[in-house]
């Protein structure tokens, strides 16, 4: 054949939309893996043979078996698949491969689990056994089993300062998360090198308010998974964020329909950096968002078992070093399981006290290697997964008749305008 007649197997496997796999003793090991790998629906002409986890895994939605006898009816049969079974058939083949066959490791480690969690994002191998057997205790399948997240949420308040007065910003912070309808307790994780104040100087709530010493002094400490936690919904909160009653309360709403996912208010974009070949960490107000900072914001408290029980020790290790990229980190984390971006709730940009900002030398956004230890992690966190995991949004949610022009007095969250 001339070499002008030449085809690249790899960009023809990559472009196109089916893939024959017939009978071969390569079948199982290589040619079906390939075309999975490859977002290519099999097209399996071997008749008896049975695919890998069939007993598990319902290949009806990522494969299309064939009788391996009737070869003449197969141009038919592909013909007939519609443009929206193909993009779903492929995105099957997608999660397939990335979830159970992308690597040994990930081959050697899966195991019988429940077929709602082999066939459903993220797999099973992200459902932790050791936090439940149950698909309901996870964020994952509400939907598919017709199961709501719990209608109360836990804020969890990261306090890193000494109390100093009844008008502190964690004081302030406390009363107006507590006059939330939706607030079960308030749990404030005392992680300060002075000793931890009297419970009278702790301001008087209608919710239980709950004081945690941290033994560790550790930042990943802060997505430890206490066991006094009881509620699906975790508020994570700095101990500077300055949130409105009427912001936690819609920012809960808004997760509860997405409890997968981390809603919130303070957003950041990470960017490829060409000229250095490297990933870019940004703070700069855009048209879109990739991350949604854990200072304020809301997700599920199964992700704080994820958080402290699947990444590795070397990765927190880093984080308590620096004492920064926690919140970095869990977007990672997060991202990587659900394949989706965190979701930013209202136009709210500042969401940090004043007193707390670049001032103060107790805060350690005032740390001139702050930003730049922010950026190390990007790239340190994208070579350990790798690849990179965030996920670029420009979807904001604000309130129903938000800026429009009507009365005050038909908007439920009224507040939130004014801030």
């Amino acid at each position: 054949m001339p070499q002008s007649e030449w085809f690249d197997y790899q960009e023809l496997l990559h472009n196109s939309s089916f893939c024959l796999v017939p009978r071969g003793r390569r079948l199982g090991s290589f040619r079906f893996l390939e075309a999975l790998q490859a977002a290519c629906i099999p097209v399996i002409l071997s008749n008896g043979w049975e695919l890998p986890f069939s007993e598990v895994i319902d290949w009806r939605k990522a494969a299309i078996v064939g009788d391996e006898r009737l070869l003449l009816q197969v141009p038919s049969i592909t013909r007939s698949v519609g443009r929206d079974r193909i993009l779903a058939l492929r995105q099957q083949t997608q999660f397939l491969w990335d979830a159970y066959f992308s690597s040994v490791a990930k081959i050697v480690l899966t195991t019988l689990e429940k077929p709602l969690m082999w066939n459903s994002l993220p797999g099973g191998l992200y459902a932790l056994p050791q936090y439940s057997t149950d698909p309901a205790q996870f964020p994952f399948y509400y939907g598919i089993l017709g199961k709501s997240p719990s209608q109360q949420f836990t804020a969890v308040i990261h306090t890193v300062t000494p109390l100093q007065s009844q008008v502190s910003p964690v004081v302030k912070l406390i009363i107006a998360v507590a006059k939330s309808k939706f607030c079960a307790q308030i749990v404030v994780l005392w992680n300060c090198d002075k000793p931890l104040p009297p419970r009278n100087k702790w301001p008087s709530t209608s919710v239980p308010l709950t004081v945690i010493e941290g033994h560790t002094k550790m930042m990943s400490s802060r997505f430890f998974p206490h066991d006094v936690i009881l509620t699906d919904a975790v508020l994570s909160l700095d101990e500077d964020s300055v949130l409105s009653t009427n912001e936690v309360d819609f920012a809960f709403i808004v997760w509860q329909g997405f409890p997968e996912r981390i809603v919130g208010y303070p957003a950041r974009s990470h960017y490829w950096d060409s000229s250095r070949s490297r990933w870019g960490y940004t703070s700069k107000w855009t048209n879109d968002y990739s991350m949604v900072l854990t200072g304020a914001a809301f997700y599920h408290r199964y992700y704080h078992y994820l958080f402290t029980h699947y990444i590795p020790a070397s990765l927190l290790t880093m984080v308590d070093h620096m004492a920064n990229c926690e919140d970095i980190l869990m977007n990672f984390l997060v991202s990587a399981v659900t394949k989706q971006p965190p979701i930013k709730v209202t136009q709210k940009k500042q969401y940090k006290e004043t007193m707390m900002s670049q001032g103060s030398k107790t805060s350690r956004w005032a740390d001139p290697d702050h930003f730049a230890q922010r950026q190390t992690c990007m790239n340190v966190l994208s070579h350990w997964l790798g690849f990179m995991p965030l996920v670029h949004s420009q979807m904001r949610l604000d309130p129903v008749l938000f800026r429009d022009q009507v009365s005050i007095l038909r908007k439920k969250y009224r507040d939130i305008e004014r801030l």
